[in-house]
């Protein structure tokens, strides 16, 4: 049987490249935010029913090894979009509401590889990646933006859901915002002279007050409680526009990230409060997407990509969740922001009726940068070194199942630069104690790092009543083949693995220190 898996997987390649008479896929990328590994059904979360993501799953292929380049929003979707490591461009946290576009418009991003094939392109959702070439300005076009990196159209938040401005963006304007009511940017100490956003409470978690005032028109567009319901009802009408052409639409969502604010018909409907049913809307989002591929009889020829953009975060209605038996995580360990695997091993579902074999699942090790050079493969493009980057062809993976590991290595960021870590095989490689993250204890907003470790009941060798043992070797190797829990540290066990891995990091840590140097010429 397996070899006639590879065999078909085989043929299917040479369709693919060659597309016969057949259109390319389309294709539909679903970027959840902060969604976990375990907050899902089809990877085994009960508190909550995801019935639209697991009938992917069903129907097409599931990751189980599958990764964030970064534990963090920003570099992450930098990562996602271009190909590349997001550590290469000096991407380590969250960029603020003012910033600049992160990404160079002389780089190949995925949109603008699809474009070249002729596709129609968009994206929906939280951007995150800023705008401009100095700073962002909102009351100015948002140019350079996402329709300089190959969308030909955005609609969405331009930063997070926590984060203001709290307005939409259409392509490289603020909606509903108009020259007798500009939008004024008053920094963060803004207070009662900043334009009033929807009213929330404290069991909707954190969110930062609005920097900015004016435009009071375009704020009143934006309530919290209809983002989710927005997005869709945009992308899928997007969808249905689409007539003759080939078409990428990349769906970046604001759920799962705090302020958690579904809808109203979402609320109460999980078994774990607010959090559990902001995955429920999230699930009915990814429905109303499928539905509508479906109605215009395309659904069969479109590739859906579902994934998280980091593992899940122990904020305060993660622990509310965990109060209900919700772990988001799994049994992984650790949380967004850090190193361990609970914060960058993501769910990661495909699906594409015409080219993947339904109900299946993959252990190959992936990671989100790996999109561009698996969508150049998809459509037929070839890729230059320096264009390919750090991503890897992993189209074999979700047309087949091949016999050899696709990636040799990868690399992973958290929040702290100190703990760029290395997966090599069954290896995984820290170079540094605890998880380069969070480092709150349970009740606070930044909760992670050893104390929510012991809190949630998740055991590791280095860590005693949620402290790092005073003794604690000062790296970190774990055997996730053996131990995916990452119960036990074994660098000491294992010095040729140490060395080995040490020797790759190093070397790319060597090129990032002369890409640093290059770039100050």
């Amino acid at each position: 049987m397996m070899k006639i898996k590879n065999i078909l997987g085989v043929l299917l390649l040479g369709a693919v490249a060659s597309f016969g008479a057949e259109p390319p896929p389309n294709i539909v990328l679903i970027f959840a935010d902060d969604l976990g590994y375990g907050d899902v059904g089809c990877n085994g979360a009960t508190l909550v029913q995801t019935p639209n993501i697991d009938k992917l799953a069903k129907e097409g292929r599931r990751f189980t090894d599958a990764h964030s380049s970064s534990a963090v929003c920003t570099p992450s979707r930098y990562g996602l979009l271009t190909g590349e490591y997001p550590m290469r461009a000096g991407l380590w946290g969250p960029c603020p509401p003012t910033s600049k576009l992160l990404i160079d418009t002389d780089k190949l991003t995925i949109a603008k590889l699809l474009k070249n094939k002729g596709y129609e392109t968009s994206c929906f959702g939280k951007w995150h990646l800023g705008f401009g070439t100095q700073e962002a300005d909102y009351t100015k076009p948002l140019r350079p933006g996402p329709q300089e990196l190959g969308f030909d159209y955005y609609f969405g938040v331009p930063v997070v859901n926590s984060a203001p401005p709290y307005v939409y963006v259409e392509n490289d304007r603020v909606v509903g915002m108009t020259s007798d009511d500009p939008i004024v940017y008053l920094g963060k100490n803004a207070g009662e002279n900043a334009t009033p956003i929807t009213p929330l409470t404290e069991a909707h978690g954190n969110r930062v007050p609005n920097w900015f005032g004016g435009a009071v028109e375009a704020h009143k567009l934006y309530n919290d409680f209809e983002l989710g319901t927005t997005l869709a009802a945009r992308a899928t009408q997007w969808i249905s526009e689409r007539k003759a052409k080939p078409f990428f639409l990349y769906l970046a969502t604001t759920n799962i990230h705090h302020p958690i604010t579904p809808a109203p018909r979402f609320q109460g409907t999980s078994q774990c409060g607010l959090y559990g049913d902001f995955i429920h809307e999230l699930d009915w989002m990814v429905g109303e997407i499928v539905k509508t591929l479906e109605e215009q009889g395309v659904a069969d020829n479109t590739l859906i990509i579902f994934t998280s953009d980091n593992g899940g975060m122990f904020n305060h209605n993660g622990q509310e969740a965990f109060k209900h038996g919700h772990r988001q995580n799994g049994d992984l360990l650790g949380f967004k922001f850090g190193i361990w695997e609970g914060g960058h091993r993501v769910p990661f579902i495909a699906r594409w009726p015409g080219g993947i074999e339904a109900g299946t699942t993959s252990d190959q090790l992936i990671c989100n940068v790996d999109m561009l050079a698996t969508f150049a493969a998809l459509t037929g493009q070839s890729l230059g070194k320096e264009q390919q980057a750090d991503s890897v062809n992993v189209l074999p993976a979700l047309l087949g199942e091949p016999d050899v590991p696709l990636r040799d290595h990868l690399v992973l960021s958290p929040r702290k630069a100190s703990h760029i870590s290395i997966r090599k095989g069954k290896w995984m490689y820290i170079p540094a104690k605890s998880s380069g993250g969070f480092t709150g204890g349970p009740g606070k907003h930044g909760a992670g790092g050893p104390a929510c470790v012991s809190f949630v009941g998740n055991v590791n060798s280095d860590i005693v009543n949620g402290k790092i043992k005073k003794n604690a070797p000062r790296d970190q190797l774990y055997d996730l083949e053996a131990d995916v829990n990452q119960t036990r540290n074994v660098v000491k066990q294992h010095p040729e693995v140490v060395q080995e891995m040490q020797a790759l990091l190093e070397r790319y840590k060597a090129q990032l220190a002369s890409d640093s140097k290059s770039q100050r010429k």
